[in-house]
């Protein structure tokens, strides 16, 4: 029985996580899995379902939410009780509210649950922010991605709409996530003692990319 292949990908938000491991999963065609656009789209059906605190969360309310991943061509997709949502999770607005559903426990556990299921049976890359401390600590390989928010902020300024907010803007919520991820109770981002680290700041996506390989293939 061959065993399957658990690489976690973790790091600080738009350090290129997602990028780096989708690049992993196409080269040794493993399968892929984005954690936080998992709980984007948890994000987005409270926000769809006016809920205006993350106090009014309860198990009840998850029981209702179904999430669900395809990875194919290049193009990560990710369904919200069977609806397509990976453009509507992308909005300044989710990337506000985010992190505020995310350090919720009954959260956490709703999206864990989903993440571990999805990868029992087939070798997975995943990327996230407590993936190799808290989701998979056995995993077999482990890295943790950053970099300056300065240069954070000007890769994701690059990736959206202009004319829906500046780069001030998209910093102190770079700076903001930070903040909330790394000092929530439940799971906060931190660097498991096993991971590799590699500082993205003054590299290419290729160079990381040959840094992370070369790890792997050792």
């Amino acid at each position: 029985m061959v065993k399957n292949i658990i690489i976690s990908i973790d790091g600080e938000a738009s350090s290129g996580k997602s990028t780096q491991a989708k690049k992993i999963a196409d080269y040794f065609g493993y399968s892929y899995l984005d954690s936080g656009a998992f709980y984007r789209a948890i994000t987005l059906f409270f926000k769809r379902n006016r809920f205006s605190s993350v106090n009014q969360i309860d198990n009840n309310d998850l029981i209702n939410i179904s999430l669900n991943s395809e990875y194919k061509n290049g193009k990560n997709l990710i369904y919200l009780n069977g609806e397509d949502v990976s453009n509507d999770i992308r909005s300044i607005e989710i990337s506000k509210n985010v992190s505020d559903f995310a350090k919720q426990k009954n959260v956490r556990s709703h999206v864990y649950r989903h993440l571990r299921e999805f990868s029992k049976n087939q070798s997975t890359v995943i990327d996230g922010r407590d993936i190799g401390t808290v989701v998979f600590p056995d995993a077999d390989f482990k890295f943790f991605l950053y970099a300056k928010p300065e240069i954070r902020a000007k890769r994701r300024f690059s990736e959206i709409n202009k004319s829906d907010i500046n780069y001030d803007s998209v910093l102190e919520n770079l700076n903001y996530r930070d903040i909330t991820d790394s000092t929530r109770d439940i799971a906060p981002l931190k660097k498991a003692k096993d991971a590799y680290s590699v500082d993205v700041s003054d590299l290419s996506i290729d160079e990381v990319f040959e840094k992370v390989l070369n790890v792997i293939k050792k």
